[in-house]
């Protein structure tokens, strides 16, 4: 039995790392034009935080720039109350163009991050996924540069959430805050 049990846990695994393995990443990524100001839009995850948290969750701004050695500084700015938070993230590029990791200093738990589609110009489908020492999960993002996206990119998004395993209650396309997120909170 103990046997056996190994072997479930072990093709478990390997299915989580298959599956996180099959995540595309955007072809020729160019990662110069996906700097700048980003909304996000949709959010899907299985994340316990997530389900906790999702009653409450609205657009926040993304500003994503370049750092010297190649990495992404990525600060986004969301509603916490009647206050504006600010979270910074430092993504540490990887050997394969548009994947990275990052490692929250908070709960310490490991994000591997792709760029999974994108036209750089209207939207961005982001998937990560997240290892800590209660388990994995999974998020996907979509990111637009404007507030509002076509029925088609929130299809897409709704799409691609659900191949990554995701039940329609784990995904959310995220109210309009108030201006104050526009770079001035």
């Amino acid at each position: 039995m103990h046997a056996t049990l190994l072997g479930i846990l072990g093709l478990a695994l390997l299915g989580a790392l298959h599956a996180q393995d099959s995540v595309p990443v955007q072809t020729d990524f160019q990662q110069d034009k996906l700097t700048g100001r980003w909304y996000s839009i949709g959010l899907a995850s299985n994340s316990n935080w997530f389900k906790e948290k999702k009653h409450l969750m609205k657009m926040c701004t993304t500003v994503i720039s370049a750092t010297a050695d190649g990495n992404l500084e990525v600060t986004s700015t969301y509603p916490k109350g009647d206050q504006c938070e600010k979270r910074n993230s430092l993504y540490t590029k990887t050997e394969q163009p548009g994947r990275f990791s990052y490692t929250s200093p908070r709960w310490g738990s490991k994000h591997d991050i792709r760029v999974v589609e994108t036209n750089y110009e209207e939207y961005a489908l982001v998937a990560t996924q997240i290892s800590k020492s209660t388990g994995s999960s999974t998020m996907v993002l979509l990111y637009s540069r404007t507030k509002e996206l076509s029925p088609e990119r929130l299809e897409r998004f709704t799409q691609f959430a659900r191949e990554q395993g995701l039940m329609d209650e784990e995904i959310l396309i995220l109210p309009q805050t108030g201006e104050r997120l526009e770079g001035r909170g």
